[in-house]
């Protein structure tokens, strides 16, 4: 996982480069970024060039063992962290260790990949996973013995967010008084959801999303022609994950797509109509045998749908980048009814039920209720401009 495999991104680069080559490296850092901006491979990359010496971080064969054990996951002295749940494979009390082969399976073949992924690799998607106090407490102790190999020690923690705050307050003690050459990596898309306390007391670097050529030249690599990839690096918006989920036509968004459809339309029809207020309680019962993780993409893929409709309404096409491929679904024709009169009731609901969501709510009474609520917004009139 050299820095040469780590799309774009140079000044992040040659950020951590110079601080490694100077012996300036943060004990705890916060690499934080949206989906698909290439947060983890370049923590992997940096951990690599930590580990096996400047010269051997970007030579393959000036260290090639160390290079070798970094590249399949297997270095002594690099620790992971990420969010696990309870499966059939583990009962109880479910930490990383008990997933590391399949973490090591899933960076190998999607090291751009979400959450959700993760969650669908380890067949646990009906659940929601997170880093719990037996993970910190694991983490304590594999940190304070002394490195294997004599150099530094580098605990990656993926999705750092799910943190409860029992495991947060337990990491805090490490954070703050780190053994000697140990190097704390946390990674995260959601910074304001880690605990200040913990933010505080660390370095802080913020990913852009990838620039859209350098998502096409990769998707060109894989084997798509120019013109498709051309076309998938901007619906991509800048995440390498959506774009290679496009490439293969594997995209959550290909389902979510059809569902969003399905439900505006009956919004459409639900006012004083009985029969599509039934077609909207099916809707809603059938979003909600989903899985939780599910249900909160969906709706974050909602909200970025109203937001991309608003802006076509203010005509401002340049930053739209979605694109809806359900037949007889035109987002231009859409477009009008959001506006300034109902996008903030509209994204305030969204947001409510994906904190319900989230805090185990009854989903089908969560997405009945929306389903309710937006029928009302999407009947509210704009403003008249005046002239």
């Amino acid at each position: 996982m050299l820095f040469k495999n780590v799309l774009g991104l140079e000044h992040i680069k040659n950020h951590l480069v110079t601080t490694a080559d100077t012996g300036r490296v943060a004990h705890a850092q916060l690499f934080v970024g949206p989906e698909g901006s290439g947060v983890l491979p370049m923590a992997l990359a940096y951990a690599q060039y930590l580990l096996c010496g400047n010269s051997g971080g970007e030579n393959e064969g000036a260290n090639s063992a160390c290079n070798a054990k970094c590249h399949t996951l297997t270095h002594p002295d690099l620790h992971f962290a990420f969010p696990v749940s309870n499966s059939d494979k583990v009962k109880s009390h479910a930490v990383s260790d008990h997933y590391l082969e399949e973490w090591r399976q899933f960076v190998k073949e999607q090291p751009y990949g979400n959450l959700f992924d993760w969650y669908r690799h380890i067949g646990i998607e009906k659940k929601q996973g997170q880093i719990g106090v037996d993970e910190a407490q694991d983490v304590v102790k594999k940190l304070a013995l002394k490195s294997y190999e004599g150099g530094y020690k580098v605990l990656i923690i993926w999705m750092a967010e799910k943190m409860n705050i029992s495991a947060a307050n337990k990491l805090l003690k490490l954070i703050e008084e780190p053994p000697a050459k140990t190097v704390l990596l946390l990674l995260a898309e959601e910074e304001e959801q880690i605990i200040n306390t913990i933010r505080s007391r660390c370095q802080i670097l913020h990913f852009p999303p990838l620039a859209e050529q350098a998502i096409a030249d990769a998707l060109v690599n894989r084997g798509a022609n120019h013109t498709e990839a051309q076309s998938i690096s901007q619906e991509a918006n800048g995440n390498f994950n959506k774009a290679l989920d496009l490439l293969h036509k594997d995209s959550e968004d290909l389902v979510f797509e059809r569902w969003f459809v399905q439900w505006v339309r009956s919004a459409f029809k639900a006012k004083g109509n009985k029969g599509a207020i039934q077609e909207l309680l099916l809707w809603s019962d059938e979003v909600a045998k989903t899985g939780r993780e599910v249900q909160k993409q969906f709706l974050n893929y909602c909200l970025a749908i109203m937001r991309q409709a608003l802006l076509l309404n203010y005509k401002t096409p340049e930053l739209v980048h979605a694109k809806i491929r359900v037949e007889g679904f035109d987002l231009q024709k859409f477009a009008p009814f959001v506006h300034e009169n109902n996008i903030l009731d509209i994204v305030a609901e969204l947001e409510k039920a994906i904190f319900h969501v989230e805090r185990n709510g009854n989903s089908k009474l969560i997405f009945t209720d929306l389903s309710i609520k937006l029928t009302r917004l999407l009947h509210a009139k704009a403003a008249k401009l005046k002239n």
